[in-house]
């Protein structure tokens, strides 16, 4: 009972956090000034319509991806109503390729330099490969192999939540924020792929 307990606070907390930091994208495209990373962006920059274009494309439809893909992990929504998990995931990988590609290019105008954009191109290279992986295997009936690679896919795209967990924390911690946004580069979404590696292997899934 208490095992049951916790598995249902867990699915509430991880709903409400993947819905709340969806939404959070919000503010940036409300906001009266510039808001959270802008600040760290330069006039020149900020300026450049492909990067705008590239920046509110990645966090609108990462944002969307992540609304979205949260309930494809939930059993109750696959057996009653299929046809609204089948819908809700072609939607996923829609937001996720655009949000992804969006994401690898302003990887390159990354605030910290190499390190940062190396860590956030790796992730946004693992997310649109885990995705489009996952969307093919189900195309051919590969169950096993598409729910495999939609647990690494969505550990990707929490990482979006996982860095505003961390980043507050670490730049407190080392009382600077570029320090903490380089190593939050990759430590948003390293241990969340580590978290997905073990579940699937707690799944029994062949993913070869």
């Amino acid at each position: 009972m208490a095992g049951i307990t916790r598995n249902k606070i867990a699915w509430i907390v991880f709903a409400f956090l993947a819905i709340g930091v969806g939404l959070y994208p919000l503010i940036y495209w409300f906001a009266a000034d510039k808001f959270g990373i802008l600040n760290s962006k330069t006039a020149e920059l900020l300026a450049n319509e492909v990067w705008n274009i590239g920046f509110y494309g990645h966090i609108t439809f990462g944002g969307l991806a992540l609304i979205s893909g949260w309930s494809q992990f939930s059993k109750k929504l696959r057996s009653k109503n299929l046809s609204l998990h089948r819908n809700l995931g072609k939607f996923y990988v829609l937001s996720v390729l655009i949000g992804g590609i969006c994401g690898v290019y302003i990887a390159f105008f990354a605030t910290g330099g190499l390190i940062t954009s190396l860590g956030f191109l790796c992730l946004g290279i693992i997310w649109l490969y885990t995705t489009l992986k996952a969307y093919f295997a189900i195309r051919a009936k590969d169950l096993a192999l598409h729910q495999g690679m939609m647990i690494y896919s969505y550990a990707a795209c929490f990482a979006a939540v996982t860095l505003r967990i961390w980043l507050p924390l670490l730049t407190m911690a080392f009382g600077e924020f570029l320090i903490a946004y380089k190593i939050v580069a990759w430590l948003c979404w390293v241990p969340n792929m580590i978290f997905a590696f073990f579940w699937v292997k707690r799944k029994g899934m062949n993913l070869v």
